[in-house]
């Protein structure tokens, strides 16, 4: 018995053993793949010579692939075949000191049809002239440091959790690339109700050890729908200045962008005006990188019924019911009518007669539907619940009132039953009478003769 106890505790000492050293492999192995860096397949996108005259050529686009790391080590091409459809000429090297593209949401699990979105393009580093931006490049004088490869690169993480635009710079030459500057977004697509305050993410960093760093940064949000487009805000974080044309409502997190780079925009109360195209825009001397984010304003109708309370109707009668959906954005909106009888049993009424729809000065939508019953036409019983029924991006919203019809010629089997339950009783109460009358009548007539003689 003794021999059998120790060989039990021994074998739970080596179970626990056993789970602990999966367990402890398992989120190892999980916290090194979710810090790994990938090889991003990307297109390389340029255009063409001119053909003469200055025109532009159109764009070519090739297949290239990008190895990340983190910080400046050894690299052996030779070590990591590349494929077949690659060519080696366009098989590049970046160093990303802040491990932005080493999220996980650029490495797609194996197998997967899904993939990060990738572009590579030129980019030629030049001065800007907008007045945020200008004082960051006072000097006419454009730095040695800027004579080198310079590539524009776009990211999307899969299901959009991230969105990254980088500024890369290499030797002349050579494929070995840095990181410079780097702006990214958490917030590729957002939705929001109608007076909710909004928080578009955007953050930047920049390269400390490059010399355009020293000269400061500047910062701006645009908004652009259907080719309409308009400056938010724009900030020149060298002199701490905001730009005279700014959007009512909306400001920056000054403090984190300064300390951190938070350059997230933020806007106090959500307007149907607000829904579109955000592009956040970080400048450095001669650089400048951003992302480009949705915002959409959803905000689900309210409904209404007129009348508010029907009167009692009578088959044969039509009932006009008007339903009316106001404050609701953005279109389409679906309206339509159910009807719940007595059994509990839902129809479908159609959708009625539906108005276009209204935009009033907020930018909401409102649009109605007009609903008549033709109780000759439509067995209802004796009536039970009409519904209008809103169906929408915000949310399927209902409203209800009750419908009673009086004098229906079908009565239901409980009506059958009360009718012949109240027939039992009269015919109870005439032979009761019909019995009381017949039996008092004689003896009154006996007693009567009596006395006469």
């Amino acid at each position: 018995m003794t021999d059998f106890s120790t060989i039990y505790k021994l074998s739970v000492v080596a179970l626990i053993g056993f789970i602990q050293a999966s367990s402890s492999s398992s989120s190892s192995s999980s916290s090194s793949s979710s810090s790994r860096c990938p090889v991003l397949e990307c297109w390389f996108v340029q255009e063409k010579a001119g053909r003469g005259g200055g025109l532009t050529g159109a764009t070519t686009q090739e297949k290239s692939l990008l190895h990340i790391r983190t910080e400046a080590e050894s690299y052996d091409p030779e070590s990591q075949r590349p494929p077949s459809d690659i060519d080696p000429n366009r098989i590049y090297i970046i160093t990303d000191p802040a491990a932005t593209l080493c999220h996980r949401s650029f490495n797609a699990p194996r197998g997967s049809i899904k993939k990060p979105q990738c572009e590579i393009n030129p980019f030629l580093p030049q001065p800007s002239s907008l007045r945020w931006v200008a004082s960051l490049t006072d000097s006419a004088l454009s730095p040695i440091y800027l004579q080198a490869d310079w590539f524009s690169a776009s990211f999307q993480g899969l299901d959009k959790q991230l969105g990254v635009s980088a500024i890369t710079r290499a030797p002349t030459g050579t494929k070995e690339h840095e990181v410079i500057l780097s702006v990214t977004s958490k917030t590729m697509s957002a939705k929001t109700r109608l007076g909710d305050p909004v928080t578009l993410d955007c953050g930047f960093w920049a390269d400390s050890s490059s010399p355009l760093v020293t000269s400061g940064f500047s910062v701006e949000w645009r908004y652009q729908t259907r080719g309409d487009g308009r400056l938010v805000l724009a900030y020149d974080g060298k002199t701490d200045r905001l730009a005279d044309t700014h959007e009512e409502g909306a400001t920056l997190d000054f403090e984190g962008l300064h300390k951190n780079g938070n350059a997230s925009l933020i806007l106090e109360e959500a307007k149907v005006r607000h829904t579109g195209t955000y592009i956040c825009t970080v400048y450095l001397p001669y650089l400048l990188a951003q992302v480009a984010m949705e915002l959409e304003i959803v905000e689900p109708p309210s409904l209404s019924l007129h009348p508010s309370t029907l009167p009692l109707a009578v088959p044969g009668q039509t009932v006009k019911i008007h339903c009316e959906a106001s404050g609701f954005a953005p279109l389409p909106l679906e309206l339509s009518w159910e009807f719940k009888g007595a059994d509990r049993t839902t129809r479908a009424l159609g959708t009625g007669s539906v108005s276009g729809h209204r935009q009033a000065w907020d930018g909401t939508y409102s649009q109605s539907t007009r609903l008549e019953l033709d109780l000759s036409k439509l067995d209802l019983g004796r009536g039970g619940e009409v519904t209008c029924v809103a169906v929408h991006a915000g949310g399927t919203r209902r409203a209800s009132m009750t419908l009673s019809i009086i004098g229906f010629s079908s009565p239901s089997i409980e009506d059958s039953m009360a009718m012949v339950g109240v027939a039992l009783v009269l015919y109870g109460l005439i032979k009761f009478v019909s019995w009381t009358f017949t039996g008092s009548g004689p003896e009154k007539t006996n007693g009567q003769e009596k006395k006469e003689n």
